[in-house]
């Protein structure tokens, strides 16, 4: 559930891009640099576990800008995304029609057919009420057993609240630190299996990326992977 009112996002389903590229120019680098570091890492992280990934749900999808890497990155046979706007899924049918694709406003509730659900920058658009909700609703939409990869960004790097405030879309988002993501996903039925921070290095410093890896255990990164699982 991307925003409070289907409207905020559907003004911006046909430039989304651009006002989130406003933000990110900072870090000198666009949203697929992103997208697809955020799945590798996920990938690596499932593939460490012997987690196969058959069915995926991509929950607050948006203009579907994450399909292509989950499908390419996890070897997905099914890629089904869901969100509040209308506006933001008929671009994401336009843009990303390939077999196993599927866009639908989401719903009450769905059948548990999920190996994994992928949900990236979604919550902190979701009002504080209405979260746990949200999370109950990805936790019913899983398999026994099934993993939740809820990517969100993080409030103690002051990079990412600066750039937060450049977005338009972002600017009066609610952020959620690490121990109140864990809480949420506990209170709804979830076993936590780690928290993971990347993206500490913008371009400029990109030789010293090889290091990430080896200090995802501190809060630094711009954004944090709550990876979660169904109990």
């Amino acid at each position: 559930m991307r925003a409070s009112a289907d409207s905020e996002f559907d003004a911006y389903a046909e430039n989304y891009d651009e006002a989130l590229a406003v933000g990110l120019s900072l870090t000198g680098e666009s949203k697929d640099y992103f997208a697809s570091r955020r799945v590798a890492w996920l990938a690596k992280r499932l593939a460490a576990a012997r987690w196969p990934i058959r069915t995926v749900l991509d929950f607050g999808c948006g203009t579907g800008s994450a399909i292509p890497f989950l499908f390419d990155g996890l070897n997905a046979q099914v890629v089904h995304g869901v969100d509040v706007s209308a506006a933001s899924l008929e671009t994401a049918r336009a843009t990303h029609a390939r077999s196993g694709a599927t866009f639908a406003l989401i719903e009450e509730s769905v059948e548990p057919v999920f190996d994994l659900a992928f949900c990236n920058g979604v919550f902190h658009h979701i009002p504080v009420p209405d979260r746990h909700k949200a999370a109950a609703f990805v936790h019913d939409a899983l398999v026994p057993g099934g993993i939740f990869a809820l990517w969100e960004n993080n409030p103690w790097n002051p990079g990412t609240r600066y750039i937060m405030r450049r977005i338009p879309f972002d600017r009066k988002a609610v952020t959620l630190t690490p121990p109140e993501t864990r809480r949420l996903l506990r209170n709804a039925g979830f076993d936590i299996v780690r928290t993971d921070f990347l993206f500490v290095f913008p371009h400029a410093l990109r030789a010293l990326r090889p290091l990430e890896r080896f200090v995802t255990a501190l809060p630094l990164g711009g954004q944090y992977l709550a990876l979660a699982r169904k109990r």
